[in-house]
């Protein structure tokens, strides 16, 4: 399979990618893929639980204006992504010469960790501490990416890494619900992070018990870049920095929405009893429409082209956010984020995919962690 869409350069298979047509990982990618994407499922399932009701939890930790509630809630979820957008590469260098199972085992044991001790945070400034230390050992889905992308055959990347988000985006489905629930049951809003906490540990014994990775460690003097190198060359290769930069303007348009959802949905309904289910209930929308979007897209990706797949997601995705804006009713405000969720589920995959055919199999660890 060699269409990719336009302007995009076929590289040379390099010898890994060979072999994974005859032995070696040929034996095990499947039962990579699949245990990937349950583990997926239960580490996304566990940490968008806390998604909805973050905002709601900081006039527990002392925050107690309004204004001061959405500034906190970006905040916090901001710092978690940039500590780790600067440790990141580094870690994608280790896992380059140790492996990304280990990657993997690290970060969720440092995620279940520091989101127990989230749960038991005394004030704002102690929840802030523990998700920037939680950023320095983040990197659980660049690691999953990169593992899956050096284990599949070239042919079934697109494939592979549409179901890989598939796993992912059906655990933003359930995970807010699940969240919400939790906490109107309980009348707590910390028991959620103990049972984030609780389920990512279950991830990281999966992990151990249920992931294959066919690795060789490279020998010094290999010709395997560093981090540094592997960010130069990024900076310097257009096809790469094009991606970059069309990552970051998507992630920042998801992600920018997400702190200020709850507080959205509040003003519409008021504070009703149930208002962290219904929260939950406008995150897991998307969820369920990138569930329906994802496997189609990551399909079609390999068959007509990454590039067009994605320019697709980011039109669509671009038209259905807007409305969002002006909506006031809850019922509509969840219909327009399924319509985005739709475009969505089908960007990353695409992305992943072009990035994963621009560069080797040896230099993707990196590459994956910086993107």
């Amino acid at each position: 399979m060699t269409d990719r869409g336009p302007n995009t350069a076929e590289p040379a298979a390099p010898p890994a990618a060979e072999g994974l047509a005859h032995g070696g990982a040929a034996a095990y990618w499947r039962q990579t893929l699949w245990a990937m994407v349950g583990i997926q499922f239960v580490m996304t399932a566990a940490f968008s639980m806390l998604t909805p009701i973050m905002p709601l939890f900081l006039p527990v930790l002392g925050v107690e204006s309004e204004a001061a509630i959405a500034i906190w809630a970006g905040v916090l979820n901001g710092i978690t992504s940039l500590v780790a957008a600067f440790a990141s590469p580094l870690w994608g260098q280790v896992a380059d010469r140790h492996g990304r199972k280990l990657m993997l085992l690290r970060s969720s044991l440092a995620i279940g960790l520091f989101t127990a001790l989230m749960g038991a945070a005394g004030n704002v400034w102690q929840f802030f501490a523990f998700r920037a230390l939680m950023g320095v050992f983040a990197g659980f889905s660049s690691a999953a990416i990169a593992l899956v992308a050096s284990q599949v055959p070239e042919d079934r990347l697109g494939y592979s890494l549409g179901w890989l988000s598939t796993g992912q985006l059906v655990g933003s489905l359930v995970g807010p619900i699940i969240g919400g629930l939790l906490a109107d049951m309980t009348g707590s809003y910390r028991v959620p992070f103990y049972v984030t906490s609780a389920t990512i540990f279950l991830a990281m014994g999966l992990v151990w018990f249920a992931v294959h990775e066919e690795f060789s460690r490279p020998v010094l003097g290999s010709g395997r870049r560093g981090t540094f190198s592997s960010l130069f060359a990024l900076i310097t290769t257009p096809a790469l920095l094009a991606l970059f930069f069309v990552l970051l303007m998507a992630q920042f348009g998801v992600r920018t929405v997400q702190p200020i959802v709850t507080l959205y949905v509040k003003e519409m309904v008021g504070n009703l009893p149930n208002l962290a289910t219904l929260a939950g209930i406008a995150f897991s929308i998307t969820g369920l429409a990138n569930v329906i979007s994802a496997p189609f897209l990551g399909n079609r990706s390999d068959r007509i082209g990454y590039r067009r797949v994605l320019l697709i997601c980011l039109a669509g995705g671009t038209v259905t956010t807007l409305p969002q804006a002006f909506t006031d009713n809850y019922w509509i405000f969840t219909a327009e984020r399924f319509a985005v969720g739709l475009f969505i589920g089908g960007l990353l995959p695409a992305a992943n995919a072009m990035v994963g055919r621009l560069v080797s199999r040896a230099e993707r660890d990196a590459v994956y962690g910086m993107t």
